[in-house]
């Protein structure tokens, strides 16, 4: 006999529409705790999409290295002292950093957030210029729009190009002017463009991004007379690397070369967005492991509700069940029949709650698209079609346990003592 069959599935569908009004209550328990899994595991998810677009493209094994003032002395150096990073440093992390597989020097015209008066024609505005070597594109990677990106023969021959952000474009040419080709002015040099570029950031610092301008890093040395100055470090760590491991690599390197006293952890700043993207993960891992848990909390309730309902529907069927037995129904077939009613009354709700989840999530997200996409910290709120089957796995498996009782409840009914009752 199959566990379920047209005849048993139009004999359950009698049973729960005898009495609908019980039926829906009993269910919305199982349905409830689904939608929160749901819901719950999507928002931790929009969180952490929204949270990790805001840190933009930086590519996860990426590093940043500065220079700052010691706070310790060391070998004859007082405390307090300032120093510099130069393309000398440059060459020797790339000859000794084995955790390492790209060191990109950086420098800034006017310093760390410092903003030039750029013009064009009549035109100016002020903008953010950088001297980059090519490389750099692989630790913060941006769209070239238009053009290209800086390359090894611009460094070789300290060509006088430049890469502008769109936001560069749209604010220093007239809308279908051509961009390619054209020349700007930085502090009085003029640089030919030759790209356009698109940062992949978001909010504020897309905007930031944007209002850039990247000319080649030798080029950069000579036209604003910064000699062999290193502003900062842009690192590449070898993915096999943890990135606690290799940034203390490159400090130790750094600090002997410098210097520095080697427990001194102010003379050097750094960051990494590999620590950031595990911080990430270990806060969004434990959001949703709490959402399952309560979600879980609130599925328990629910099947435990669908066994009290069943044991209600038993006692209720007493005189059927007991005819059934007098009839020849063995244990095992009135058994399966409560237990295909409890999993049925189960599976219905469960599928519910996880279809109104998806569909509130869904409705989250094209109200935010239609709004401009404007989350803040929250995007894309969704869920993957793993975690919606293991929540359905783990209902059966809840419905499984609360047809038991009623099921053994069933077949402890004695087929005269049933007859007999009213």
């Amino acid at each position: 006999m199959r566990f379920f069959d047209r005849d048993r599935a139009l004999e359950i569908l009698q049973v729960f529409l005898t009495n609908p009004f019980r039926t829906v209550l009993s269910g919305i328990g199982v349905g409830w705790g689904l939608f929160m899994i749901v819901v719950t595991v999507g928002a931790a998810n929009g969180l952490e999409n929204g949270v990790s677009s805001d840190m933009g493209g930086r590519v996860k094994n990426s590093m940043f290295l500065w220079s700052q003032s010691t706070s310790k002395p060391h070998k004859g150096f007082k405390r307090g002292r300032r120093f510099e990073f130069n393309n000398a440093d440059t060459e020797f992390l790339r000859e000794n950093a084995t955790s390492i597989t790209l060191v990109a020097p950086r420098n800034q015209l006017g310093g760390h957030r410092g903003s030039n008066n750029i013009t064009r024609g009549t035109k100016s505005g002020a903008f953010n210029v950088y001297g980059d070597e090519p490389g750099y594109i692989n630790i913060d990677p941006v769209k070239i729009v238009k053009g290209r990106y800086l390359n090894e023969g611009d460094l070789e021959n300290d060509r006088k190009i430049a890469v502008i952000g769109k936001t560069v474009n749209h604010l220093l040419y007239e809308e279908g002017e051509e961009v390619i080709g054209s020349t700007i002015r930085v502090q009085g040099i003029l640089f030919t463009v030759v790209g356009v570029y698109s940062t992949f950031k978001t909010g504020e610092d897309a905007e930031e991004d944007n209002s850039s301008i990247f000319i080649p890093y030798t080029t950069f040395s000579k036209s604003f007379h910064t000699g062999d100055r290193v502003g900062w470090y842009s690192l590449l760590m070898d993915e096999s690397i943890h990135a606690d491991s290799a940034a203390a690599e490159v400090l130790s390197l750094m600090m002997q070369r410098k210097n520095v006293h080697p427990k001194d952890n102010r003379a050097m700043g750094h960051w990494s967005m590999a620590s950031e993207f595990e911080e990430i993960e270990t806060l969004f891992s434990s959001f949703r492991l709490i959402s399952f848990i309560f979600g879980g909390l609130a599925l328990l309730a629910g099947a435990i509700g669908i066994m009290n309902i069943m044991l209600i529907t038993v006692r209720e069927r007493t005189q059927e069940l007991g005819i059934r037995r007098a009839m020849g129904a063995t244990p095992f077939t009135v058994m399966s029949q409560i237990m295909a009613e409890t999993i049925f009354l189960t599976t219905i709700s469960g599928l519910a709650g996880v279809s109104l989840g998806v569909a509130s999530l869904e409705g989250v997200n094209k109200f935010m698209q239609s709004s401009g996409g404007s989350g803040g910290s929250f995007r894309n709120p969704e869920v993957s079609l793993n975690i919606v089957l293991i929540a359905l796995g783990v209902m059966l498996v809840m419905g499984l346990i609360s047809g038991i009782l009623p099921a053994l409840r069933a077949v402890a009914i004695r087929p005269v003592e049933a007859i007999r009752s009213e």
